[in-house]
């Protein structure tokens, strides 16, 4: 899976699903369904997708205990109410935001439409991934009319924020797909592509860096790891709404583990052993400490970019001394970076995918991520060399035997 790529075609969820789905099928998975029985071999490689929007794929070894490293293959964009359009001279569409947004960035960029259509057939529905060919775009109010706009802007979400569609009658769904579209999820997003940036190339910006370079990263590392227990890499949808649906964590990863569970024939006291002796990595970009803004970043702690893993400490955050310590000792082993975030105690901190795990499974869960600048803008930096680094921390993690006790935990 090449990275330019892989961050320039994943506009949405969907999209992000249907490329790690290609790419699993073709690193050798093996594609299953949910509410069937399975049958998995030790050594075999699988994978299952649910809404089009979330995909959890899994190594099984000969040991039964579960290392599992989660993402989110949703970021913030802004979602269209429907195919109604706003009128006027110029025909808008109607938006609303999806997630929290950096919402002056979106303004006089590229955007396109995408996500997914709902098509009636001759037996049901189906559902198809659709992208505009076409861009639009939501221009910002001159100087002239608004010269306060550098010392203050304030955005309102339905006045401000509705893209240009068009300056005749077109209806939406047409622009899309041929088919009969009973209903849709779509979303405007940017579409401006990736690039390095730097006099020598060593920063990376793209939208969707949050969490697009967690689910790629942990996917790879799924694909290139020597499982010795049950790997698990979980890409989820709808962590930048609060993951309460059925496609979000923990639900899917919980039934996703009862079902390799039944397939092996496991009893639930080996269900609780295997948690018990796994580990959870909450993947998710975190803050680095902004040039610029240096006020920002806690007094004594400073995450930078191209310096390896971040391990994020925060009580809003499932890490803890001993999942933080596991984890520290098993990238120690190879020699892998890694830094410690602490959030700055009077500012706001945002939340990951760990919590809600840690309390659904029970299991020992550390929150990691990659250092980012200008985190839900629709151009976000990262560090070009942390997402390697971050690759082959997951790998190591992925491949790793965990031995948990109360007294001692042994890392193979």
């Amino acid at each position: 899976m090449e990275l330019l790529n892989f961050l320039n075609t994943s506009y949405t969820a969907y999209h992000t699903t249907d490329n790690v789905c290609k790419y699993l099928l073709k690193q050798g998975f093996k594609k299953l369904v949910m509410g069937e029985f399975w049958k998995l071999e030790t050594g075999g490689k699988y994978f299952v997708s649910r809404n089009g929007s979330s995909v959890i794929a899994f190594k099984i070894g000969k040991k039964h205990s579960f290392n599992i490293c989660e993402s989110h293959t949703d970021s913030p964009s802004l979602k269209i109410k429907g195919d109604k359009l706003v009128s006027g001279d110029i025909i808008r569409l109607n938006t609303e935001t999806y997630g929290g947004g950096l919402l002056y960035t979106y303004l006089d960029r590229p955007l396109k439409i995408a996500g997914r259509v709902v098509v009636q057939t001759a037996n049901g529905v189906e559902q198809r991934l659709v992208t505009s060919k076409y861009n639009v775009v939501i221009p910002s109010l001159a100087i002239h009319h608004n010269p306060s706009a550098n010392d203050s802007l304030s955005l309102n979400i339905q006045r401000d924020m509705l893209p240009l569609f068009a300056q005749t009658d077109t209806e939406l769904y047409k622009t899309l797909s041929d088919g009969n579209v009973l209903d849709a999820d779509l979303y405007v997003v940017p579409a401006t592509e990736a690039f390095y940036s730097g006099a020598n190339g060593e920063f990376l910006s793209s939208a969707r860096l949050d969490n697009l370079t967690s689910v790629y990263s942990s996917v790879r590392a799924l694909a290139e790891s020597k499982e010795k227990c049950i790997s698990v890499a979980a890409c989820l949808d709808n962590e930048e709404i609060g993951s309460g649906t059925r496609q979000g964590a923990p639900s899917f990863i919980e039934q996703v583990i009862e079902s390799i569970a039944q397939a092996l024939n496991m009893t639930e006291i080996d269900i609780i052993n295997a948690k018990e002796n796994g580990m959870v990595l909450s993947v998710d970009n975190g803050h680095a400490a902004h040039p610029s803004h240096l006020e920002k970043a806690d007094i004594v702690n400073k995450t930078l970019l191209n310096c390896g893993i971040v391990i994020k400490h925060h009580v809003n955050y499932a890490t803890d001394g001993l999942s933080s310590a596991i984890f520290k000792k098993l990238l120690s082993n190879f020699g892998i970076l890694y830094q410690d975030y602490y959030n700055r105690s009077d500012v706001r901190c945002g939340s990951t995918l760990g919590l809600a795990t840690s309390r659904q499974l029970g299991m020992k869960t550390c929150d990691i991520g990659i250092a980012e600048l200008a985190m839900h803008s629709a151009c976000e930096t990262c560090g070009a060399k942390d997402i390697d680094i971050m690759t082959a921390g997951l790998k190591a993690f992925l491949s790793a035997d965990i031995d948990g006790t109360e007294s001692e935990v042994v890392i193979k």
